[in-house]
C-alpha cells in the first residue's frame, strides 16, 4: 500500500511550501481540509493563506521562523475559514522547515496536515490561545530587554540586566551563563544562586553529558519542562540540577556570526510548557544576550588594550630640578582607545641642564599614539646627543616626515604631523631657551601671580615639510615665577577658540597661583572638563573631545614679592610685533584701576617702539614693570636701542605726521626721561596706580 493511501486513510494530508517559488503544493487529503479544488496539485502561496485565519497565519510564521532557528519541527494549529470568513475547522500542521536563501522568509516545508478535534468548554485538553494582551506584553519586554541590553558596556552589566528581566507570565528564577575555553565548558556569570554554588559547573569538558555542554556542541536549544525529563535524559548530570529544587529549565545556544560562544541556561520554580510563543520569547532573549556579551567582550579587550598602552606611553617627569618645581597632567580624550597623541616629557642633558618637551600629533586615535611614541624617542635621543633646541626640532621634523610618508597611500588617512614646545632649562641662571614648532605659546606667570602669555618665535608643525628652521627664544624665570606650557586641547575645549579658552584659564591661574603646582594643574583640567566648566560655552558632552597635557614649571622663591614683569623685542623686521607689544602691556595692566591709565600707557609703548624702528637702524628692546601692592603701583615701561642719538622734544605743526612723541609722554607720563646707555640709550615713562583712579595725590614719589 503507498503512503499516500495509509495518510489518506488516517485523514491526513501532505503539503510542500516553496516560499522561494511562491507555490504550495497539495496532495487531494490536504487541499479537501483546506478547502481547495481536490484535482488540483499545485496552488499559489496567496492562495492557501486565504484559507486561514489572518491571526493563526501570523502565529504560524513565528513558529516557523523559531523552528528554523532551533533546527525543530514545526507545530502550529490553523483555523481554516471560508471565503467569507467563516471558520469551517481546525486544523494541526506539522512540518519541518530548511532555509534555501539567507533570509527567514526563503524556505523550502514539507509536513502533514490533519484535522483538530477543538477540545469542549471548560476542558483542560489543548493549549490555550495566546492573547493580543500578551503578545503586546511580549512585544514591549523585547523592546525594553533590547534596549537595556545594547546600553551594557561590560559583561557584568550584561549578566545584571539579563538577571533583571522580567519576562511576560515566566520569569526564570535563576539564570546562569556558559563560555567556552578550549574543549572546556566555564561559567561566565551565574543569578539565583548561593555563592559557591557554581562549584560542580566550573569544570565540564564540552562532551560531558549536561544540557548546556550538549548545546554548545550542536547549536540547538533544549527544553526540559519537568524534572522527570531532565533526569531521564540527562540521568548523570540530573543531581547536580536536583538540588536547586527548579520545576523547569531552557538552555539556549549563544550565537554571534554563526558560531556558538556559549549557552545560556534559564530556570524556573514553576513548571514551564515551552509553548513556542515562550520559546521564541527565549530564542530572541538569547539572541540579544550573545549580542550584548560579544559587544562586552570586544569593550572590554579595548579597554585593557588601552589601559596597556596608557602605561607604556604615559608621559612620565624625571629627577627633581635643583631650585626649580615641576608639575604635570595628562588626560586622555573620552572616546575610543583613550589614547591620544598628546605628550610630555622632561630629559635630562649631558650639559646638566634639563629638556621640557610638550606636543600634539594629529588625531587621538591608536595611530597618532603610535605616532606620538615614535617622535618621543626621537626626541629623547637627539637632546640626549646635546643638540640645541632648533636643532632638536628641525631633526625631528625631517624624522617625522620620513616616518609619515610610509602611511600616505594607507588607511589611516595619510600623514601625520605635530605641534612640540621644546625648553631647554638651566637652573642656574634661571633661563628657558625655547623652540617652537606651532605650538601654542607658554604662559608665563609672574610673581604676583598675574599670567600672561609670552610670545614665543616659532616654526611650521613638524612633518608639514622636511627643512624648516625654528628660531629659539630665551625666557628668563625670575624667583617666584611659574610658567605653563599645554596642548590646544586644555584651550580649544567645549566650544572655545585660542582667544575665549584663555579667558577662561586665567582667572584658574590666579586663583592658585599662590598654592602649589600640583593643585594649579588639578584646577586647569577640572576647570576644562570638570563640574566647574558646566556654565560655560558647549555642552558637557564636548568636554573631552581632545587630549590634554599640561606642563607646570616654577622657579622657588622664599618669599613672595608684588612684582610682575614682561619683556619683548621688535626687530626692524618684524614692525607687525608692535601690536603684540601693546597686548603684552594690557595683559600685564588687566586689573590696574584707572582704564585710562592702560590706554595712555598702550599709546606711550606705540610711540616709543615706533620711534625706535622709524629712526634707528637697530631693534627695540621692550621691558615693562609693574610693582607694589594692587591698588598703589608703580608701572615702569623702558624702551632701549643702540642708538647714541638722543630724542629732542619738538613742537610739530598742525598738519605734521611726527614729533609728538615726547610731547605725548610729558602730557600722559607721570615721570619719564631719557637715559644714556654705555652702548644706546633707553627711554622710559612711568604710570603710578590708585584706587581712586585720580593720579597725583596719592601716587608714590618717583
Amino acid at each position: 500500500m503507498r503512503t499516500e493511501d495509509v495518510l489518506a486513510a488516517i485523514a491526513t494530508g501532505v503539503w510542500r511550501w516553496d516560499m522561494a517559488a511562491g507555490v504550495v503544493t497539495l496532495d487531494s487529503e490536504a487541499a479537501r481540509l483546506l478547502g481547495l479544488p481536490t484535482g488540483q496539485t499545485s496552488h499559489s502561496v496567496t492562495a492557501v493563506r486565504s484559507r486561514f485565519h489572518p491571526v493563526d497565519w501570523n502565529e504560524m510564521r513565528g513558529v516557523v521562523n523559531l523552528s528554523i532557528a532551533e533546527g525543530t519541527l514545526a507545530e502550529v494549529r490553523l483555523r481554516v475559514v471560508d471565503e467569507a470568513g467563516h471558520v469551517l475547522r481546525t486544523v494541526r500542521s506539522r512540518s519541518k522547515p530548511q532555509l534555501i536563501g539567507q533570509t527567514a522568509d526563503v524556505y523550502v516545508g514539507v509536513g502533514t496536515i490533519q484535522e483538530a478535534v477543538e477540545p469542549h468548554p471548560g476542558t483542560s485538553g489543548g493549549r490555550a490561545r495566546i492573547t493580543g494582551d500578551w503578545r503586546r506584553s511580549r512585544e514591549a519586554f523585547l523592546l525594553d530587554a533590547g534596549r537595556a541590553l545594547a546600553e551594557a558596556r561590560s559583561t557584568s552589566e550584561v549578566l545584571r540586566v539579563a538577571a533583571s528581566l522580567s519576562m511576560p507570565g515566566f520569569s526564570p528564577d535563576g539564570l546562569a551563563v556558559f563560555g567556552v575555553e578550549g574543549d572546556r565548558l566555564t561559567i561566565i556569570g551565574h543569578h539565583g544562586h548561593n555563592p559557591g554554588a557554581d562549584g560542580p559547573f566550573t569544570d565540564m569538558t564540552l562532551d560531558t553529558d549536561y544540557p548546556a555542554a550538549e548545546v554548545v556542541r550542536n547549536g540547538q536549544a533544549i527544553y526540559l519542562p519537568t524534572p522527570q525529563e531532565y533526569e531521564h535524559r540527562y540521568p548523570a548530570a540530573w543531581p547536580l540540577a536536583q538540588v536547586f529544587h527548579r520545576q523547569s529549565w531552557a538552555f539556549l545556544p549563544l550565537v554571534v556570526a554563526g558560531r556558538t560562544m556559549g549557552a545560556w541556561m534559564a530556570a524556573f520554580k514553576h513548571p514551564v510548557a515551552f509553548t513556542p510563543d515562550e520559546r521564541s520569547v527565549l530564542t530572541t532573549v538569547a539572541r540579544m544576550l550573545a549580542q550584548a556579551l560579544a559587544r562586552a567582550v570586544v569593550a572590554e579587550s579595548e579597554r585593557e588594550l588601552s589601559l596597556g598602552l596608557q602605561r607604556s606611553m604615559l608621559p612620565t617627569l624625571g629627577p627633581e630640578i635643583p631650585g626649580m618645581t615641576v608639575a604635570a597632567r595628562y588626560v586622555p580624550t573620552g572616546g575610543g582607545l583613550q589614547v591620544g597623541g598628546d605628550w610630555y616629557d622632561m630629559i635630562p642633558l649631558p650639559s646638566g641642564r634639563v629638556a621640557l618637551v610638550i606636543g600634539d600629533v594629529q588625531g587621538h586615535d591608536v595611530r597618532a599614539a603610535g605616532v606620538m611614541g615614535q617622535l618621543r624617542i626621537a626626541l629623547r635621543a637627539y637632546a640626549s646627543e646635546g643638540h640645541r633646541p632648533d636643532a632638536v626640532l628641525s631633526r625631528a621634523g625631517r624624522f617625522l616626515s620620513g616616518l609619515t610618508d610610509t602611511y600616505e597611500d594607507d588607511d589611516f588617512g595619510g600623514p601625520r604631523f605635530a605641534t612640540c614646545l621644546y625648553a631647554e632649562v638651566d637652573p642656574v641662571a634661571g633661563t628657558l631657551d625655547v623652540a617652537r614648532a606651532g605650538h601654542p605659546d607658554p604662559v608665563l606667570i609672574t610673581a604676583d601671580g598675574t599670567p600672561m602669555l609670552h610670545p614665543t618665535a616659532g616654526g611650521l608643525p613638524l612633518g608639514i615639510e622636511e627643512d624648516t628652521d625654528y628660531p629659539t627664544t630665551r625666557i628668563s624665570l625670575q624667583e617666584g615665577e611659574a610658567l605653563m606650557f599645554c596642548t590646544d586641547g586644555l584651550i580649544e575645549t567645549g566650544g572655545h577658540d585660542m582667544a575665549t579658552g584663555w579667558d577662561r584659564l586665567r582667572p584658574i591661574m590666579e586663583e592658585y597661583a599662590e598654592g602649589s603646582l600640583e593643585k594649579m594643574a588639578d584646577a586647569l583640567v577640572q576647570g576644562v572638563i570638570g563640574p566647574s566648566s558646566h556654565h560655560t560655552v558647549g555642552p558637557l558632552a564636548d568636554r573631552r573631545e581632545d587630549d590634554i597635557a599640561v606642563l607646570l614649571l616654577s622657579r622657588d622663591s622664599e618669599q613672595r614679592v608684588s612684582v610682575r614683569r614682561t619683556a619683548l623685542t621688535v626687530a626692524q623686521a618684524q614692525p607687525e610685533r608692535i601690536a603684540e607689544a601693546r597686548r603684552q602691556l594690557r595683559d600685564l595692566l588687566h586689573d590696574w584701576s584707572d582704564q585710562e591709565q592702560v590706554d595712555s600707557a598702550e599709546l606711550m609703548v606705540s610711540e616709543m617702539v615706533t620711534n625706535v624702528l622709524v629712526h634707528t637702524d637697530g631693534d627695540a628692546a621692550l621691558v615693562a614693570t609693574a610693582t607694589g601692592e594692587l591698588g598703589a603701583r608703580r608701572l615702569r615701561v623702558e624702551v632701549a636701542d643702540a642708538s647714541d642719538e638722543l630724542p629732542h622734544k619738538r613742537r610739530p605743526g598742525e598738519m605734521a605726521s611726527s614729533g609728538r612723541g615726547l610731547v605725548l609722554m610729558e602730557m600722559l607720563a607721570d615721570a619719564w626721561g631719557v637715559d644714556p646707555r654705555g652702548a644706546g640709550k633707553s627711554i622710559w615713562f612711568e604710570l603710578y596706580e590708585s584706587k581712586s583712579g585720580s593720579g597725583a595725590d596719592d601716587s608714590p614719589e618717583p
